[in-house]
């Protein structure tokens, strides 16, 4: 499997993201925020150092089950986007607090309006396992987006209303394919989460923001 993006958080030592990069590594998803209040303290730094790499750049917001319309002002105001900083709501488990089906869609519906796109859902068996509670017009809008599908494995399994997956996290945490390492980021679980896109370099920084 090849990796082409990594996504990191403070949880990752970064040495060196010019090595990362030729190393073939195309774009980096780094979190921005979680919930109303936490904001992640290296996410402007390594922004810089991405650019300086010549490495796309993507912003991520792990959910939480606080209000919907203050988790979506606190993303925004810490991920700073411009015009080619990709949007990822991160809807995975998060056994502290976490956001419903119904309330991703709300937040998915509110970046739209606010950023003037749509932004790209990550997710795995948190998606398959809720999607069916939505009702038809939901459903499809949350389809319209694009899918960073979380599955550990040789094959991609998608969830219901799903044509096709955007890009895979295929490993993480040294489970899954290798590689679980790229040069110049360190993790401190033996594997950092890497993820594959199936088109080509051009293809993906004309989908990316």
């Amino acid at each position: 499997m090849q990796p082409r993006v990594v996504d990191i958080s403070h949880h990752n030592i970064v040495k060196d993201l010019g090595a990362a990069a030729a190393a073939g590594i195309w774009g980096v998803i780094h979190k921005a925020s979680q919930g109303k209040a936490y904001a992640d303290p290296d996410y402007d730094a390594r922004r810089v150092a991405a650019s300086a790499a010549g490495m796309l750049w993507g912003a991520y917001h792990f959910n939480t089950g606080d209000n919907v319309a203050s988790q979506v002002e606190w993303f925004l105001a810490k991920a700073k986007p411009d015009d080619h900083t990709l949007l990822v709501l991160d809807y995975e488990d998060n056994r502290l607090s976490q956001m419903n089906i119904h309330h991703a869609v709300e937040f998915l519906r509110l970046i739209e309006a606010k950023a003037g796109r749509k932004a790209a859902i990550y997710s795995g068996n948190r998606l398959k396992e809720t999607i069916d509670q939505l009702g038809p017009a939901d459903s499809l809008y949350m389809a319209e987006h694009r899918l960073w599908l979380c599955q550990y494995g040789q094959h991609a399994v998608l969830p219901h209303y799903f044509a096709k997956w955007w890009l895979w996290q295929f490993t993480g945490d040294a489970v899954g394919p290798m590689p679980h390492n790229v040069p110049g980021i360190v993790a401190g679980n033996g594997g950092i989460d890497l993820n594959t896109y199936p088109g080509t370099r051009e293809q993906l920084e004309g989908e990316w923001a």
